[in-house]
């Protein structure tokens, strides 16, 4: 058996591995030298030597990792280390919702489920912590989202922006990008779907002023149920627009 092949030179394994072994080293590697997000990979040619297979298997890994957001491929000049964000995520539950076409609402509120799930821990954590600053910085948002909807214009994004602010004071980093994730999922199945926005913006209001209520009131059980109402009402709103009730 030859050691070498004179092809493209590079030293064979006597076992065969499949792409996702591969994706794996490429991976090790990457945590091996400490590799950074933006930092340069390894060329193919060396990715080869390394590791012991052919360029079509350099390529077939790293356009896989790729896809999963671990590596960034340039054209031109090179493959780097990705971001390694929740992009993938957030496709793959979209898509998921979407091909549930017999269970459309089921699927939906799996993801909303594990949502509230999360905040309703999360916000037992914050309760007690948040500051008066903290405090008059969601009451503001809240006062935004009025605003808006006494002007007949929808405020998804202010409602992001709660949520997200609620818990940075955690310092939690995957914190906004697990609910970020989640909430984009809901907007762009919503997208699709042509679901129409909160019919009554007032209630989306109160609700979310229930939570800082409570909030300031040191209240966690409160803060809690707060939270879990405004859930049933974007549950609600889920099981209406499939139905095709406004």
């Amino acid at each position: 058996m030859r050691r070498m092949s004179e092809e493209s030179g590079y030293r064979r394994r006597p076992e065969r591995r499949v792409s996702s072994q591969i994706q794996r080293e490429v991976m090790q590697l990457i945590l091996d030298r400490k590799l950074p997000a933006g930092a340069a990979l390894p060329t193919e040619t060396e990715l080869m030597t390394d590791l012991g297979v052919s360029r079509n298997s350099v390529r077939e890994a790293l356009k896989a990792l790729q896809a999963l957001d671990i590596v960034e491929i340039r054209h031109g000049y090179g493959t780097y280390v990705g971001q390694a964000s929740l992009t993938p995520l957030v496709d793959g539950l979209t898509f998921r919702t979407l091909a549930q076409l017999d269970d459309e609402t089921g699927a939906l509120a799996e993801i909303l489920q594990v949502r509230e799930v999360l905040e309703e821990g999360l916000i037992r954590r914050v309760a007690a912590t948040l500051s008066e600053e903290e405090l008059d910085r969601l009451e503001e948002v809240v006062a935004r989202m009025e605003e808006a909807g006494r002007e007949g214009v929808p405020f998804p994004e202010l409602d992001r922006e709660f949520h997200e602010l609620l818990y940075a004071s955690l310092g939690n980093a995957l914190v906004p990008q697990l609910l970020g994730a989640f909430w984009t999922v809901f907007r762009r199945v919503a997208g699709v779907r042509g679901w129409t926005d909160d019919p009554a913006p007032e209630v989306t209001v109160r609700r979310h002023r229930d939570i800082v209520t409570a909030l300031r009131a040191r209240d966690v059980e409160g803060a809690q149920r707060a939270m879990a109402d405004h859930f049933r009402g974007i549950e609600s709103r889920a099981a209406q627009a499939t139905r095709g009730v406004s």
